[in-house]
């Protein structure tokens, strides 16, 4: 299968953090943007979920009843 290049631009200091990690994982940026490129046509869409990172109303419910000490139960509780 033949090969192409393309070209992005990226915030210079997370090109850094992105290849050291990638380097950490044993492979190179080019490998892992591909690993993307491939999971995004299998999954014909963005692999993972993408939100503002808004909490429904259960999770602040639960975060209010924890800051509260309401309901609190089971054996790694501890008080």
């Amino acid at each position: 299968m033949g090969q192409t290049n393309i070209n992005i631009r990226i915030d210079e200091q997370l090109k850094k953090q992105f290849d050291a990690l990638c380097n950490e994982l044993g492979m190179s940026m080019t490998t892992a943007i591909n690993i993307f490129a491939k999971a995004m046509v299998r999954h014909r869409g963005l692999p993972f979920e993408v939100s503002l990172g808004i909490p429904n109303e259960e999770t602040i419910q639960a975060m209010e009843d924890v800051e509260n000490k309401v309901g609190l139960y089971g054996p790694y509780f501890i008080r």
